[in-house]
């Protein structure tokens, strides 16, 4: 007799799952999609149906290739690896299990976002040396991020030199001291421009300072016109910080070197920020005559009475917007910013008070920027 023995081999059920566990985006450069590189990879948790990328704000999101991590056998429409359109709402994407009985649905979209991060320029005036051309007064330099430096400052040093040609570096009216908070200062001081600045009813040179640039070939004619305020920058500003000490003075006289009685001198610390080209496209800068009153300003910080002290006074002030910023042209620097010092607030119009001294150090503006 024979006896046949036979087993049984059940196979194997169908997988019932049907899960997105992970999701990798494909683009070209991923430090400029994401905001981090690793974002372009997700993991989905088993109790997620709806799955937010959050992009930079001019990330392209109208065609995206994902590839989709599945549970064992399932198959997804629209397919892995696919390119969508993300930028008219939410892809919905179907997950069929390997038996064929179940489906989960996911709502899988990119967000594009503004993530604002806080960003300080610090102006410590410790960057300076004699212009090069005669070495005849101080210029300074600003620090780039590169080490390298800029000549982005200005001041009135240059047209105080046609009035004092004699004058030595240490007797202009802007000029470097080396007492400051920590290191250098800034030092500006109200000097007599002597019998030719006062045949032509400019007695005094304030000393000032500002972000931007000094035109002497109109310095004599037109003295409002050499000040041409301001440079590129793409953040937005927020607040004006630093400190000073302050003394005016003892006599204030008018542009007729009259002395003025009742008048006492006080100091100017003042920030603007404006976008640099008009409707049509046409360059715009701030003037002597303009610089807190044309109408392309969008904010303005400035410092109110400059108190007399002979102790480091610190001031913090906001900017106050006019407008809205555009930032898409904030992003490619249709804005300029300057930051201004003067040792006498009129002294743009040549009045105030031989030998009216401030001192300025540590200056912050503090900023934001989207990425």
């Amino acid at each position: 007799m024979t006896t046949t023995s036979t087993s049984c081999i059940q196979e194997e059920p169908l997988n019932a799952e049907c899960d997105i566990e992970a999701i990798t985006v494909s683009v070209p450069d991923p430090d400029r999609f994401f905001f981090n590189a690793t974002e372009a990879e997700k993991t989905v948790l088993s109790t997620d149906s709806i799955v937010v990328f959050n992009v930079r704000r001019n990330a392209d999101i109208t065609a995206l290739s994902l590839t989709l991590t599945l549970t064992e056998g399932a198959t997804v429409v629209p397919a892995s690896g696919s390119v969508q359109d993300f930028s008219h709402g939410p892809v919905l994407y179907t997950v069929t299990s390997q038996d064929g009985h179940w489906q989960r649905r996911y709502h899988i979209s990119f967000v594009p976002t503004a993530i604002t991060v806080s960003d300080t320029l610090k102006i410590d005036f410790e960057n300076y040396d004699l212009e090069p051309k005669n070495k005849s007064y101080y210029v300074w330099f600003q620090p780039q991020a590169d080490g390298t430096l800029t000549a982005d400052w200005a001041s009135g040093n240059g047209g105080y030199k046609l009035s004092k040609s004699s004058a030595e570096p240490d007797d202009y009216p802007t000029v470097p001291a080396v007492d400051g908070m920590d290191g250098s200062a800034l030092h500006l001081i109200t000097r007599d421009t002597g019998s030719l600045g006062s045949r032509i009813g400019k007695p005094i040179a304030a000393g000032n300072f500002f972000l931007g640039e000094f035109d002497l070939t109109v310095a004599l004619r037109t003295p409002l016109k050499a000040t041409r305020f301001g440079k590129p920058f793409n953040r937005r500003p927020v607040k004006y910080t630093g400190y000073y000490k302050y003394a005016p003075g003892p006599t204030f006289i008018d542009k007729n070197k009259k002395p003025v009685p009742g008048r006492t001198d006080c100091g100017s610390i003042y920030a603007v920020f404006y976008r640099n080209h008009d409707a049509d496209g046409q360059p715009v800068m701030l003037f002597g005559d303009d610089v807190q009153t044309n109408p392309h300003i969008v904010a303005i910080a400035k410092v109110g009475d400059i108190h007399p002290t002979t102790e480091w006074t610190p001031f913090e002030v906001d900017f106050n917007y006019l407008a809205e910023v555009d930032e898409t042209l904030l992003n490619e620097y249709g804005y300029n910013l300057t930051v201004v010092f003067s040792s006498s607030v009129d002294g743009d119009v040549f009045e105030g008070a031989i030998g009216s001294e401030m001192y300025v150090d540590k200056v912050r503006v503090i900023c934001t920027h989207e990425e």
